[in-house]
């Protein structure tokens, strides 16, 4: 179906893909994984064609069409219905209905047999594209997707992130595209969601493509596992756990013949700077150093081990009690998200906040961290307690036009750029890589870019806006 061969491609200086290749074929489940920043979100870009090649070809055929979901999505907000944006993705049939309106309109003043000939070849065309079933199919995925009936007629803007990317889900499926490709598409989701989709894409006639870090949704929605590493496409024909069993024994091949070849080579090594001046032995000791400037090398296996390593030290130790609210109240306008609301977290607390998408979630995170008020009640915070959110739509808050380094300077921390540069080394920027613009950072490190400004300035309390004792709400 596609077939990506010899592929290059480059962020400036930094080589993203060097001669990379993969086939895939029609109804291929693949997860593709690799560390953040190495090229996986690019890689559906390429696809779809975001961004081109610096080498190497795309072979497509002309009856392929592609889906992209990506986080990007949920940046677009309007006042259309949720109906009406997921049924864009019957373009041409609503371009169609537009001509078959305006010719009912022109009927009223200008009725002869040539338009009469024209509409019904617009109605023709408008049946075969599925225009008379083209809403009943929307509202069908939509409802599926857990949007009541009542709220299909809501704005899109008026519904919270998850929400969003769930329209923008539905519009593409409506697409009926030959290959999915879907970046992330656990963010921002509760669990009957994520559990809707991976039925979805188990009965899913065309390709998928996914990216994800949640494991178990990989194991369950993948046949086929794609490893991005060293600028390569490396496959497995399984799903995530077959590939950390199966990497895992090409390591220990790998590493085998790394050590063996290793060994040859100093053997030969030896043998030259013991003969090569002895005029016997010389021809021999000339024939080994030919022999080891032709030798494939062996590479050892790539330790990809680094982890983030996070250690909280406070110079300003808050009371034991972190926060109160009492009788805490909550509407946006008619509607109501909490109603006489008592909480009390301590110091040491670590929460985990579950609930459907549209619950209040990330409005109680607002009223916890003061960014929104209260409709009634008290918020109160305690001693020495300095608060720090890192919200759903964090990114916005960058200016991705700054170096990374930078951008930590003027988080207000007063640090000097050894200390800077020490919290930053806990999540993974390392050596010249602070001096990278945040504009070229992948999505995940974009998303982890804003935990060293926050954690710069020592907070005693975080709210996270995302899946990280547990509060459940409810209305």
């Amino acid at each position: 179906m596609i077939s990506i061969n010899d592929l290059d491609f480059h962020f400036g200086s930094r080589t993203l893909y060097d001669k990379a290749s993969l086939h895939i074929k029609p109804k291929d489940k693949i997860g593709l994984i690799g560390l953040n920043g190495t090229g996986k979100s690019t890689l559906l870009r390429i696809l779809v064609g975001e961004y081109k090649p610096d080498g190497g070809s795309i072979q497509m055929g002309k009856e392929v069409s592609l889906g992209f979901l990506n986080q990007d999505l949920l940046s677009y907000d309007t006042h259309e219905s949720i109906l009406n944006v997921a049924m864009q993705a019957f373009e041409e049939a609503l371009n169609v209905q537009k001509k078959i309106d305006q010719i009912l309109v022109e009927f009223e003043n200008n009725y002869h047999d040539d338009l009469v000939q024209k509409l019904a070849d617009l109605q023709e065309r408008f049946e075969a594209l599925g225009g008379y079933t083209m809403q009943a199919e929307a509202e069908e995925i939509l409802e599926g997707l857990g949007f009541t009936t009542e709220e299909l007629q809501r704005p899109l803007k008026t519904f919270s992130g998850g929400w969003r990317m769930r329209v923008m889900l539905a519009k593409i499926l409506l697409q009926k595209p030959s290959l999915l490709l879907l970046d992330e598409p656990t963010n921002h989701l509760d669990l009957p969601s994520i559990k809707w989709i991976e039925n979805y894409l188990a009965d899913y006639e065309g390709a998928v493509i996914i990216v994800s870090h949640d494991r178990e949704f990989l194991d369950r929605t993948s046949n086929t596992t794609v490893e991005v590493t060293g600028g390569k496409l490396v496959q497995y024909a399984g799903n995530y756990s077959y590939y950390l069993e199966e990497k895992e024994e090409r390591n220990a091949i790998q590493k085998g013949a790394f050590e063996n070849q290793q060994a040859q080579i100093r053997q030969a090594e030896k043998f030259i700077e013991r003969f090569k001046a002895k005029a016997s032995k010389a021809k021999q000791a000339q024939s080994r150093v030919k022999m080891l400037d032709k030798l494939e090398r062996i590479d050892d296996v790539a330790n990809d081990a680094a982890r983030v390593n996070i250690k909280f030290n406070f110079t300003v130790q808050p009371g034991r009690h972190i926060l109160r609210m009492e009788h805490v109240g909550k509407k946006y306008g008619d509607k109501l998200i909490f109603r006489d609301t008592n909480l009390h977290i301590e110091r040491g607390d670590k929460i985990a906040l579950v609930g459907a998408n549209g619950k209040g979630k990330s409005t109680l995170m607002r009223l916890v961290a003061g960014q929104e008020a209260p409709s009634n009640g008290n918020h109160q915070l305690g001693h020495n307690v300095i608060m720090s959110f890192y919200a759903q739509h964090q990114l916005e808050s960058l200016n991705v036009n700054n170096e990374i380094l930078q951008e930590m300077n003027e988080a207000g921390s007063k640090r000097n750029e050894m200390e800077l540069r020490s919290v930053l080394g806990s999540f993974l920027f390392t050596g010249e890589q602070v001096y990278k613009k945040i504009k070229v950072l992948s999505g995940a490190k974009k998303a982890a870019w804003p935990w060293p400004k926050r954690l710069s300035r020592k907070p005693t309390s975080s709210c996270l806006t995302s899946r990280p004792t547990t509060w459940t709400c409810s209305q």
